[in-house]
């Protein structure tokens, strides 16, 4: 587009081998960020490259039924140069929450010590308690599943089992277990226990296409988590490392393996951590060689941290509104991010733009950045509006994964190992004390009575004794 005027059969392409170059999607409320997420992932499912989509704002699943059309579209896309064709795509509901989808979850031992103290912000102290609980499970082979696991742990290493783990592997401080215990707490208030535990989603399944070749668009239902950024950004950073840990090295190869859209993307970085926002920004850095490519979608791209945001290669900016002079301020921010145009002034065009309308900058063939293009967006091919209560049901219930992962399973773990212990310990104790309870007696008996015992009598108190002291060594056994 030039002076509001679309320029017909100019397009703008992207190189499938640049898209694990990252990207962003940037814009106000109501410019089009959404319908522009719709049309790259409808695109890549196309081509046949797997999508996992972040449906904050619950609009995304309309991807699953093809648009039916309307005479703007027709307009849109006739002064575009395009021909318009309604599609759908193949798509699998997923949900880390009570919202109905395949269930994503992940174990507490599949974190381990380093990310899980990164996401709960723990001082170094603190860390290697972490680091000693884990070790500890390891040694003695206590599954930690759940953050119920986790819990009965720190409890456990706080009292009963305290004196044990301190000699094997130093001291903890109670206080450390109790800072500990409470941040835990806080991720299990958001809906931790949902997502921590088994059975444990495969990442794999992440990177399917259908009997058509088209790659499935998977979109994570998360409308009800926008309150809850704390467990937003421990599901994501879990993913991305579980993603780069398993997947093999790709390099720049001819398309990438999987691209991940996640909206709202302000929600990641809103209560993270320092340590946290580095280990974010490495994952960026090196989980392109595994051929996955990130788009952050949020309204300004102040929303991202400037480390990041230098990382990400494709830009799409629609509209940003100055209402005000801060408004005004950050606009002249944000077109710094963008590459010089002798065609526009950036700063004002990105007030002017139309909904639907945005500044494109990809990376060409050769990684170097494009010059600056107002674009025209294309339509989306599928329903620009969401499913039925109906249809969406019938597209759960007709996925090949969700019965795999929606089996609720609950074997042995931490917790009810350590809780049987725990009774072992006490009753053992109780057994003591009885024991010292007896001596006692026998020795206040023997200092009011003859030293010399009637034989007969001293036969039936140690039998009663015995008896006794058995009788509950029977019931700890």
């Amino acid at each position: 587009m030039l002076d509001g005027v679309t320029i017909k059969d100019a397009f703008v392409k992207v190189p499938l081998k640049t898209l694990n170059r990252h990207g962003l999607i940037a814009g106000a409320t109501g410019t089009g960020k959404t319908k522009s997420l719709q049309v790259m992932a409808e695109n890549l499912s196309e081509k046949g490259i797997p999508v996992l989509l972040m449906d904050i704002k619950g609009d995304l699943s309309g991807l699953a039924q093809p648009s039916p059309g309307h005479v703007k579209i027709d307009e849109r896309h006739a002064a575009i140069g395009l021909p318009f064709e309604a599609k759908k795509f193949p798509v699998e509901i997923l949900t880390i929450s009570e919202q109905k989808g395949t269930r994503l979850r992940a174990t507490v031992s599949e974190f381990g010590p380093v990310l899980l103290s990164r996401i709960l912000d723990l001082s170094d102290a603190q860390s290697g308690i972490v680091s000693i609980i884990f070790q500890y499970c390891d040694d003695h082979k206590l599954p930690l599943l759940d953050l119920k696991d986790f819990k009965k742990v720190l409890q456990f290493a706080t009292n009963e089992g305290k004196e044990e783990i301190q000699n094997e592997y130093g001291l903890i401080s109670t206080a450390s277990t109790g800072a500990i215990l409470r941040k835990i707490l806080e991720i299990d208030q958001q809906g931790g226990d949902l997502f921590f535990g088994e059975r444990s989603f495969d990442v794999q399944d992440l990177v399917r296409v259908d009997e058509n070749g088209k790659g499935i668009i998977s979109i994570l239902r998360l409308t009800d988590i926008q309150d809850k950024p704390k467990l937003f950004s421990t599901f994501m950073l879990q993913l991305l490392a579980e993603i780069y840990s398993t997947f093999p090295e790709q390099g720049d190869s001819g398309k990438p393996e999987l691209i991940i859209f996640i909206d709202e993307a302000h929600l990641i970085f809103k209560e993270a951590s320092k340590a946290l926002l580095s280990q974010i920004e490495s994952i960026v850095k090196l989980i392109r060689s595994k051929g996955i490519g990130l788009f952050f979608v949020t309204q300004n791209p102040n929303d991202v941290p400037e480390d990041i945001l230098g990382q990400l290669g494709l830009k799409v900016q629609h509209a940003l509104r100055a209402f005000t002079a801060k408004d005004r301020k950050a606009i002249k921010l944000a077109a710094e991010n963008y590459p010089n145009s002798e065609y526009y002034e950036v700063d004002e065009v990105l007030t002017q733009l139309g909904i639907g309308e945005a500044f494109v900058s990809v990376l060409n063939e050769k990684g170097i950045p494009t010059p600056l293009a107002s674009t025209m967006m294309r339509a989306p091919m599928s329903r620009m509006d969401i499913l039925t209560v109906r249809e969406l049901k019938q597209l759960v219930e007709s996925s090949r994964i969700y019965y795999k992962y929606n089996e609720t399973i609950d074997r042995e773990s931490a917790y009810e190992i350590l809780t049987k212990k725990i009774v072992r310990i006490n009753e053992m104790e109780e057994v003591e004390m009885r024991k010292k309870e007896v001596v006692k007696s026998s020795k206040s008996t023997n200092t009011r009575t003859s030293t010399r015992m009637n034989p007969i009598l001293k036969v039936v108190t140690s039998a009663t004794f015995i008896r006794g002291v058995l009788g509950i060594l029977k019931r700890v056994l």
